[in-house]
Formats: C-alpha cells, structure tokens, sequence
C-alpha cells in the first residue's frame, strides 16, 4: 500500500518551502534563510512527534534516499580541479587534518567522560563540511565564482569528501577495515573504467549529445541518471556506503564535461535534483528527527549548544589561522563559518549510530539539532561578515 496522503503533505512541505525561505529575506533583508533548512523545519513540523501529518514509508524513504545520491552527486560536480588546485586544495587538506586532529581529541574526552559513547562517530560527525547543503547558498549570494568562492570549494571538497572516505572505511559494521579498504580499491578501479569509457563516448559522440538537450529524449539527463546511480549500485552491492558513488558520479561528470558550454545541462539537473528529489530528503530527514528525545532530555538540550559550538571550532579554527597569507580577515571569518556548516553527513553518521547503538537518541538528536543550525546561522554570518567589509570599502 502506498500511503499517498503522507507523500503529498511531504510533496506541499518541499513545494511551500522556497516561498517561506523568500518571505523570510523580505522581512529581515539581508538575513540567509536557506531553503534547506526550512524543509527540514517543515518535515519536523508535519512528522510524527509534532503535527503527525506524514508517516514515513518505503516509497518516502526510497525517494529521500535518491535526494541524498543527487546531493553528493551535485556536491562532487562542483568540485572544480582547475580552480581549487595549489593553494585552496593544498590549505584545505592541511586544514581537514588539523579539523580531525581536534574532533577526534575532543570527542574522545567526551566518551571517556561518558557525555558521549562513540568518540569515532561525534569526532567523525564534527570534522564534515556541507558543501553540497553550501553550493546553492553561495550561488545565490553570486559568491561561488569569487576568490572566496574558490577556497570554500577546496575546504568543502575535502571536508566532505574526507569524511565520506572516513564513513565508508571506518564506521562500517559489516566488514572488517582491511576488507573496507580493498573494497574501496576496487571501486575506485571501477570509477575510473567508468571515467575513461564516458570520456571516450563524450568525446566521439559530443555533437550527437549537444542536439538531443533539446529534445524529449533528452539523452544527456539520462546518462547522467544512470552514471550516477549505477556507481550507487555499485558501491552499494561492494558495502560501501552509497554516498561514495554518488559523489564519484558528479566528480567524474565534472571531468567529462569540462571545455563544453553545459549552462543548458546544468539547469536541467538542477531541476531533477534540486527542484524535485533533494526536498524529498530533507524534508524526510525532519521526519526523522527525535524531537522528543531532543525536548525531553536535558542532556541533548545542554549538548546541542555545545555541538554548536564546537562544529566552529573544529572547522572554523584552522580557516582562521591558515589563510592568512591568501585571505583578510573578512574573507577568513566568512570561510570559517562557511566550513563550519554541517549536515547531510551529521544525519547520515547519526543514523549508522543509533542503528549500531553506538550512539543515543537524544545525541543523534543534539548532533542533527546542532547541524540545522549550523545551516541557519553559519552562513547568514558569513555573508554578512563580507557584506560589511564591501560597505566599508564603498564608504572609505
């Protein structure tokens, strides 16, 4: 039975909610309400611990997961080779170490006091960055294309690409690590098998592709839609986590259509991923929040802030101390808090937590509380830490 009047509450929830992310910016001009997390305060207030208006389901669940292959899928498109090599690429992954160094620290002395009970999982959690829950942000601020623009890209990159190595090797239940790490080889092989080979169609069939954009074959979303979920499938049939595919899918698009006009292409993807399955996963994921264990426990409420705080500190300290021979100190303030922005990794740790019960409901609770706010706040900050230093610019 497919429970049609939950999907089309879900469905009203991700159709309402670029209206109220609108509404939101007209009231309070200049304040960054990202449409992400109004689906994700929507999925909360029309689940089951608040307005109970949708349940979720197989069909729910499956489209959600879809939004999530699309989102890193997109967050591995952006990733630009050409514009975040030498300095944003080389600072990013020197900065990620030092980001890890500092979540594993931390998160350790909070298991060994038992605030916590998996240190690997909330360190692994607190070292992500949200480049894919960031790209529509900074694209709708005109900052992606800026000097800016190139070292969020390279922090983001590695921020998420660091963590979902860390997801897929080390926080997997159903193998041993040495096994995890053979089996990342293989796909990794097979990625770039599947690299070449799309790289030599493209090449040789390039004219045939441009034409059909326009037609109702529309060919060039379809082999999209199969490259980027047959490395799902294959990731996930290896038992690795299918993010990994995902991502891979949109680095591997980013090579192969590099030197070709694709404004077309793009705004057509944009349209399958973000203007129909990605709401589905966020929203979903609302759904899915513990409210009740977030409201009912003191220690999640106390923990959240805390999280907060230390997804700042974790991502926004080495921004801070790094860059400042390529950046001023607006430019920093603004990646340290755009690094600092977590999510869609935080839900999907949290979830591989509590499923394993390495973690509790109320932290899951805290983490992914602690995420949507990173969401809300972090970026707001960061573009008005650069708005301020243009209107002294303007005014000096």
């Amino acid at each position: 039975m497919i429970d049609t009047s939950s999907f089309l509450v879900v469905l009203a929830a991700a159709a309402a909610a670029p209206f109220l992310a609108a509404a939101a910016d007209r009231l309070h001009h200049g304040f960054v309400l990202p449409v992400v997390v109004v689906e994700l305060l929507l999925g909360a207030l029309i689940g089951p611990d608040v307005l109970d208006l949708a349940q979720s389901g197989d069909i729910l669940d499956f489209l959600g997961q879809l939004g999530l292959g699309f989102l890193f899928f997109f967050a591995g498109y952006e990733i630009e080779f050409d514009r975040i090599r030498g300095a944003p690429l080389r600072l990013a992954a020197l900065g990620w170490a030092i980001s890890v160094a500092l979540a594993y620290a931390i998160a350790g002395a909070l298991a060994a006091a038992g605030v916590v009970l998996s240190g690997l999982l909330v360190g692994s959690a607190m070292a992500t960055t949200a480049l894919g829950t960031l790209v529509p942000v900074l694209r709708d601020a005109g900052t992606l294309e800026t000097r800016l623009g190139r070292f969020v890209l390279g922090a983001g990159a590695v921020g998420e690409f660091g963590p979902v190595l860390i997801v897929t090797v080390l926080l997997s239940t159903d193998a041993a690590v040495g096994k995890q790490i053979f089996l990342l080889v293989v796909f990794t092989v097979l990625a770039v098998l599947a690299a070449l080979l799309s790289m030599r169609a493209v090449g040789h069939g390039w004219t045939f592709i441009e034409r059909e954009m326009e037609t109702s074959g529309q060919v060039p979303v379809r082999l999209t839609v199969l490259l980027l979920f047959g490395l799902v499938v294959v990731a996930a049939d290896l038992g690795l986590d299918i993010i990994l595919g995902a991502f891979a899918a949109g680095v591997i698009l980013r090579l192969l259509l590099r030197g070709h006009e694709v404004r077309r292409f793009e705004s057509k993807l944009d349209a399958v991923g973000f203007g129909l399955l990605i709401p589905f996963f966020f929203v979903t994921s609302g759904m899915a929040i513990d409210l009740t264990a977030l409201v009912d426990s003191t220690r999640a409420l106390l923990e959240l802030p805390i999280f907060l705080a230390l997804f700042l500190l974790v991502r926004g300290l080495p921004a801070l101390l790094l860059y400042r021979d390529v950046l001023d100190a607006a430019e920093r303030r603004a990646l340290a808090l755009l690094s600092a922005t977590q999510l869609p990794l935080v839900v999907a740790i949290t979830t591989i937590g509590v499923d394993t019960g390495h973690m509790r409901s109320s932290t899951a609770a805290a983490l992914v509380g602690a995420g949507v706010l990173s969401v809300l706040i972090y970026p707001s900050l960061g573009l008005a830490a650069l708005r301020g230093r243009a209107r002294q610019e303007l005014h000096a």
